[in-house]
């Protein structure tokens, strides 16, 4: 089992202005799949808001980390800048898969990268794009994670094989 934790991003969440909607329809999902969601915080918008709270997500922690909101077009939509400043390494392939789930989802300026022995995905902050957004990587999840903690890890079922055997 895998453990996950969650940013919701969102300055009217954030001000008990308005309830946060993706967080528990991400939660319900991740467990379905059998993570272990152990932890959830919610932030205003901003790079500096966004970086340490993941600097202290990934501090000590293997795991996934999913962050949801603040990836749009709006001028405090900075969840993407917050999350560069953090990750080691980009994961492309899982953004792109996560934009391409819908027809909005190019809209998202979303990222995904590695960061530590951390996993961290950029979700939208609407409850639907949020879901779709995860549900389009979530068969990948466990083996990229067990990759990170440095085991080998078979790949999802229609690929096949073994990380074990990859160069």
């Amino acid at each position: 089992m895998f453990a996950a934790k969650f940013l919701i991003v969102s300055d009217s969440v954030s001000s008990n202005e308005c309830e946060d909607l993706a967080g528990p329809r991400l939660t319900r999902r991740l467990q379905e799949a059998g993570f272990d969601v152990v932890e959830c915080l919610v932030v205003p918008d901003g790079v500096q808001s966004v970086a340490e709270a993941l600097r202290s997500f990934v501090e000590n922690f293997d795991g996934l980390i999913v962050t949801s909101g603040g990836t749009g077009f709006s001028p405090r939509d900075l969840t993407p800048e917050g999350t560069l400043e953090v990750l080691d390494r980009e994961a492309p392939g899982l953004s792109e898969a996560m934009r391409l789930a819908s027809p909005l989802g190019r809209l998202s300026r979303s990222r995904a990268g590695t960061a530590g022995r951390c996993l961290i995905l950029n979700c939208p902050g609407s409850p639907n794009g949020a879901l779709e957004s995860l549900d389009a990587v979530l068969d990948v999840l466990p083996p990229s994670l067990a990759l990170l903690r440095g085991e080998s890890a078979t790949h999802p079922p229609e690929t096949g094989g073994s990380t074990a055997i990859s160069s």
